[in-house]
């Protein structure tokens, strides 16, 4: 395998190796790059996960391209079972991500009892707390601030300014994206005497655990008395909030601007589409979906589907959405109908 001042040039059965598919076509072309079916030149790769996109396929420049199925194209092939993922691990073979130089900067501050593993990075202006952990190759981004008393695990990356209050345990090859914020105080307030909010403490913390990845000025709240969890392997967007006392379960997805409520419970592998909200106390079985803008008020079983607010199936919701159109025209023959009806009543004898 060669290197050019693009990335790497690899051989098409190098590729179908490394992502364990089966070459149909030339095996021997040389590949320097991977791109977008529309962006792709002579020399590149791209993938094609439908076949509507075929004409495109035919009438751009790649050279090559990974898919499920056979296709009738006159372009090189590797056929694999999930082009989708194959393509990932390419991108992230010609593309692998860059870490900075193990350092502690000279305008870094820790504070006392500050345990760091080997090959840390800690870059200028971050302030670490006292009695903080730091794992092994963790890359800490300018402007990270981390309170008293949080563990880091090993490889983990926490980009500018993110924000971990006191006791905050993070686990292993976690990635907190910028301005993201974990362990703020939960919202909780309860009236006094006069009527007035009365503050109750936070007391509790968040523990997110190995390949959890949190999108750019995400929060998740501290959790009351207890724990805030977000489980292994799942992945947050952007602009994402948690209340205090939530747990998410393994390999969940939370998309954008997604909100749960104090106190929601998420099974395994469950998936919030954008805008999607769950109210306090709620619980989600495994593998549940909630589709954009879905609004959960009460406990959803295992494997459903949801959709609209308050949530109901997504079938029913379906029968919802096409009905709303009609609802005007509707409204309009039953006054119809009604006036009719009146009418003829009017025009009855009496008894």
């Amino acid at each position: 395998m060669l290197k050019n001042k693009e990335g790497y040039i690899m051989k098409l059965d190098e590729i179908a190796k490394l992502i364990g598919g089966t070459v149909k076509g030339d095996g021997n072309l040389d590949i320097a790059d991977i791109r977008s079916i529309e962006d792709a030149e002579n020399g590149h790769i791209t993938f094609m996960a439908n076949r509507k996109y075929l004409d495109q396929l035919q009438k751009g420049r790649a050279s090559a391209v990974i898919v499920e199925k056979e296709m009738d194209t006159d372009k090189s092939q590797i056929i694999v079972v999930n082009p989708a993922l194959a393509f990932a691990r390419v991108l992230a073979h010609f593309y692998p991500e860059t870490r900075p130089e193990p350092q502690v900067a000279p305008t870094a501050v820790l504070g006392k009892n500050v345990k760091l593993g080997k090959d840390v990075t800690v870059s200028p202006l971050v302030v670490v707390g006292d009695n903080v952990t730091i794992g092994d190759e963790t890359v800490l981004h300018p402007g990270v601030v981390i309170g008293d008393r949080c563990r880091i695990g090993n490889g983990g990356i926490l980009h500018p300014n993110v924000t971990l209050y006191q006791g905050t345990v993070i686990g292993n090859h976690v990635i907190l994206h910028a301005g993201a914020v974990v362990g703020a105080d939960g919202f909780g307030y309860t009236p006094d005497e006069k009527g007035h909010h009365f503050k109750i403490n936070q007391v509790g913390r968040v523990v997110i655990e190995d390949h959890v990845e949190v999108g750019a000025n995400t929060c998740i709240d501290r959790a009351n008395i207890g724990t805030t969890l977000i489980r292994e392997g799942t992945k947050i967007d952007n602009l994402v909030q948690i209340a205090h006392n939530c747990k998410i379960g393994e390999h969940s997805i939370l998309v954008a601007q997604v909100g749960l409520a104090g106190s929601c419970t998420l099974g395994h592998h469950v998936i919030l589409a954008g805008q999607a909200g769950v109210s306090d106390h709620v619980t989600l079985g495994d593998q549940v979906v909630l589709t954009a803008r879905a609004g959960a008020m009460r406990d959803i079983e295992s494997n459903a589907v949801h959709g609209g607010h308050p949530s109901v199936p997504l079938t029913i919701w379906k029968k919802y959405a096409l009905t709303l159109p009609k609802l005007p025209g509707l409204v309009r023959k039953v006054r119809d109908l009604d006036t009719r009806l009146n009418s003829i009543e009017k025009q009855q004898p009496p008894g």
